[in-house]
């Protein structure tokens, strides 16, 4: 019966998991459940979204096109901030805070960017009526303008696309921004279209070698964005990235990766955002940014605490390291209990009159499980 005592067994699989849980801890990355570990040694495809993931998260406003010269710039920037004083997109706080507005009630990081432009140029907002945020296409409103009620949109393609009106006149120019990877917001006042804005993020410094360092392991590595394809190209080039997903509605996300799952891949999404959540829910392992939203962090099975894209290949090294040592862990508390159990019940004894000790089992059976939590210790250390 001494023997014969599980322990060891007990010991390899969770001793594992304990130990790598808390050095990854130690390297800013949390980990909310076991399965996350013994999975992520196998996934072969990971989902980056673009805003906050791949970028800073803090969009600059760069251009200002007025088309036809019926306003100047600074008017067009006055009427996108106007538009914007309300949102929750970053690209209109990019806006904003170019323009500048005490009321304003954004918090996404591109309706930011105007914001602080706003503040900068000292520009009076028109009074914002009836607002309306259309997902994944833009914004939608009526601005006070000289006693009037102007009906006003600021948005992409997509929203121009749906109002019926012809872009084509302006295509060189728009397509320039993007061709530079910039996400351009078109102005549209009463069903004629205005101008337009740009705006640009830039790639977290670690981001291309973190993309290099997946596809060393044979990971695919996609893209996911809001953006039109020329843009999201644009950027992904810049980062490395083959496989891009452009012009996803913020629903749409979570249907992206169950896409992928149908083809057999084991998927893990990465981001940061309330729009990600459902997304890294669906995937085998949610990834969710340490500056991302609570509601991220809440929905990912893992959240990199600092950030760092370069976290992620190290998530799937520990991951790596932890089921081989598991394995080890088990091999070694099967082999005790395989070798000594024969010896204990007396096979032994015909041949060389050999009992087993009841002293010598015990310390037997606890080197076994000394052994398997010196073993699992070896987690710690970088080099394994």
């Amino acid at each position: 019966m001494i023997i014969a005592c599980p322990c060891a067994l007990g010991l390899a699989t969770p001793m594992a998991i304990m130990v790598s849980s808390g050095s990854a801890a130690s390297r800013g990355i949390l980990v909310k459940d076991a399965a996350s570990l013994e999975i992520a040694n196998k996934i072969n495809t990971i989902i980056l979204d673009k805003t906050g993931t791949l970028t800073e998260g803090k969009p600059q406003l760069t251009d200002i096109l007025a088309f036809n010269g019926e306003h100047p710039k600074i008017e067009i920037l006055n009427l996108a901030a106007s538009l914007e004083q309300r949102s929750e997109h970053p690209l209109a706080q990019a806006i904003l805070q170019y323009a500048a507005s005490l009321d304003q009630k954004s918090s996404h990081p591109l309706d930011q960017t105007i914001l602080a432009e706003a503040t900068k140029e000292k520009i009076s907002l028109y009074k914002l009526e009836d607002f309306k945020a259309i997902s994944g296409k833009g914004l939608k409103g009526f601005l006070q303008i000289q006693n009037q009620k102007v009906e006003a949109y600021l948005g992409n393609r997509a929203l121009v696309a749906d109002l019926g009106l012809d872009i084509s006149p302006y295509e060189a120019d728009i397509a320039k921004l993007e061709n530079e990877g910039k996400t351009v917001m078109i102005l549209v006042i009463d069903k004629k279209i205005k101008g337009a804005l740009a705006v640009a993020d830039v790639l977290k410094n670690e981001s291309i070698k973190a993309v290099q360092a997946l596809k060393r392991n044979n990971i695919d590595v996609w893209m996911i964005t809001g953006d039109n394809s020329r843009t999201a190209r644009a950027i992904a080039l810049k980062a490395g990235i083959d496989n891009v997903m452009s012009e996803v509605l913020p629903d749409k996300k979570s249907e992206k990766v169950r896409e992928l799952q149908g083809q057999g891949k084991i998927v893990a999404m990465i981001g940061d955002g309330i729009n990600d959540a459902p997304a890294l829910t669906q995937a085998n392992i949610g990834i969710a940014m340490g500056e991302g939203t609570d509601i991220a962090m809440e929905s990912a099975n893992i959240t990199l605490m600092r950030g760092d894209l370069m976290l992620i290949p190290e998530v799937i090294s520990i991951s790596k390291r932890t089921m081989r040592i598991i394995k080890q862990n088990l091999f070694w508390a099967f082999f005790y209990n395989i070798a000594f159990i024969p010896v204990a019940a007396g096979v032994l004894y015909p041949f060389f009159k050999i009992l087993l000790n009841p002293i010598f089992a015990a310390a037997a059976m606890a080197f076994s499980s000394i052994s398997v939590v010196l073993n699992s210790l070896r987690l710690k250390s970088n080099k394994l």
